[in-house]
């Protein structure tokens, strides 16, 4: 709701407020907010780097640039960024932005820079539990109260002591507008010209900024005032002796009804232990009455600055206890106390008591809730990621090794196969096809084998005849010198085949070698490599 109401002041600034209801203000705020938080988990942990660093810098960019306006306009005096946490002039908050503008750049132009504590194919897990995260704290900060209270109306503040101004120090002036509306028509009013007489006039909102600043102490606007009579109220409310209860509308015509049976019965009891109850709005009597008339509404209305009534408590309505100017207790209007609870005065039971300060508390909650689950998926997903890491590492430590052996083997039989390319020796082979006679074959074969003896070449030497001067070559050729084959040899083994010669009948000739698939042979009698594998087969 403090989101809500920053918001709601940059749109009267720019004059747009008319435009914008006040449930878009809130959507808005909670939309702001979760983008914010999210964007700033995907950053430290790098998840989706280059999507998340683009958009930081869009966002940057133009929250710098609306802080840039801020500081030359100062249409407002406090950009709101940190709530109530941390307060920084417009100034500041720009510098703060150019800052991180700087930062939103680095990270666009190196994104990979960043390391991931979670792989990729989890990040989407840290990404879902971070948004419901957020949105749900949200939620349950509207339906109740925020679970941190940086405001000084906070739990344990004494009013008075926080509006006490060192003696000698500055004081600063304020001026408060007040924005009615008639007919259409929105107006401005300052506290001297407020038609107070004029119920035709309907207030809508109220706002303050500083004419001169001075020492500004932690409370500085908080007055009750009674329009009918015009008395300041403010002392005798905080220095009243006891308990008194404050029942807190910044703006009466928006408020929360729904629990209007509850505030009836816990008035009802403090007027019964002689408590205190008022009623603080900003309000007009117009919207007062309109109050009265729907919740039967007995208790006293005074008014208070609109600003200074969010700043007191994020509900409206809301129920603040003090007791002698002291606030000892804040409730939401969803959790007001119930009529059991208050069955005794409260000097006696718990609800009159400060409760503990559960500060540390609620951090060990938002651990609990969020952190140790995000650090546990991060640890979970570091160790799953090692393990895939190990377990391919031994996968590529056995590839390797088999990659080692393979290429030994292939290093072996590389050298085995040089080995033997160097060992061998050529074979040169001829034949003299359908030429000379016996007698003439017989002839060359031995001119041939003589000439060998003479000069062994560096390579084996084959001669290879027709079938009819094999048997005769075989006994004038030195084998040790020339090898002996035939031309050719049957794709049979043996049988009716007119006219054909096995490798069977070639071997037993004495020959060693016989020519095969010959072009002349696949020329003219057509032979194929069907038929020169079947002679293979026999050979």
């Amino acid at each position: 709701m403090g989101s809500q109401y920053k918001i709601a002041e940059y749109l009267e600034a720019v004059q747009l407020s008319a435009y914008v209801p006040d449930w878009t203000q809130l959507i808005l705020s909670i939309v702001l907010s979760a983008i914010e938080f999210t964007l700033g988990v995907m950053l430290l942990l790098a998840i989706r780097r280059r999507f998340a660093s683009k958009v930081s810098l869009i966002f940057m960019t133009c929250m710098t640039a609306v802080t840039l306006w801020l500081t030359i306009s100062e249409p407002i005096q406090d950009c709101g960024c940190f709530g109530d946490a941390i307060h920084l002039t417009n100034t500041q908050t720009f510098i703060k932005n150019l800052i991180l503008l700087i930062a939103a750049l680095i990270l666009v132009r190196w994104p990979r820079y960043q390391s991931r504590f979670i792989s990729k194919t989890n990040q989407w897990i840290a990404f879902y539990f971070t948004i419901v995260f957020i949105c749900l704290a949200s939620v349950l900060s509207l339906y109740h109260l925020p679970i941190f209270d940086f405001r000084p109306y906070h739990i344990g503040q004494n009013i008075k002591k926080g509006m006490e101004i060192p003696k000698g120090a500055k004081q600063t002036t304020y001026k408060t507008t007040f924005i009615c509306e008639k007919n259409g028509v929105t107006k401005e009013f300052t506290e001297k010209d407020y038609p107070y007489n004029d119920s035709t006039w309907v207030f809508k909102d109220t706002h303050q900024e500083v004419l001169e600043q001075g020492y500004e102490p932690p409370i500085h606007d908080f007055s009750i005032t009674d329009e009918k009579t015009g008395d300041n109220l403010t002392d005798s409310i905080l220095n009243k002796d006891g308990y008194t209860f404050l029942l807190i509308s910044p703006i009466l015509e928006r408020a929360d009804d729904s629990n209007f049976g509850e505030i009836d019965a816990i008035y009802e009891y403090a007027k019964e232990n002689g408590y205190g109850f008022y009623g603080l709005t900003a309000s007009t009597d117009k919207a007062i009455k309109h109050w009265r008339d729907v919740t039967g509404a007995e208790y006293p209305f005074y008014t208070t600055d609109g600003t200074t009534l969010k700043t007191i408590i994020r509900s409206n309505p809301g129920l603040v206890l003090l007791y002698k100017g002291t606030i000892i207790n804040k409730w939401s209007h969803n959790d007001l106390p119930k009529q059991a609870e208050l069955n005794a005065p409260l000097s006696l039971i718990e609800t009159g008591r400060e409760p503990e300060n559960k500060t540390w508390t609620k951090i060990v909650l938002i651990i609990i809730c969020y952190i140790f689950p995000l650090a546990f998926l991060i640890a979970a997903d570091r160790i799953w990621s090692w393990t895939r890491w190990v377990q391919k590492r031994e996968q590529w430590l056995k590839q390797k090794e088999e990659w080692l052996k393979q290429k030994e083997q292939s290093n072996r039989l590389y050298q085995l196969l040089k080995r033997k390319r160097q060992m061998r020796k050529k074979i040169v082979a001829g034949n003299w096809k359908m030429n000379e006679t016996l007698q003439e074959g017989v002839a060359l074969a031995k001119e041939i084998n003589e000439s060998l003896k003479a000069e062994k070449p560096n390579c084996d030497v084959v001669i290879c005849t027709p079938f009819i001067h094999l048997a005769s070559v075989a006994q004038v050729l030195d084998s040790n010198v020339v090898g002996l084959g035939a031309e050719n040899c049957a794709d049979k083994e043996k049988g009716a085949y007119t006219g054909e010669v096995s490798a069977a009948m070639v071997k037993s000739t004495g020959a060693q070698y016989v020519i095969l698939g010959h072009s002349e042979r696949r020329q003219y009698y057509g032979e194929t490599a069907e038929i020169l594998k079947e002679k293979l087969s026999w050979h």
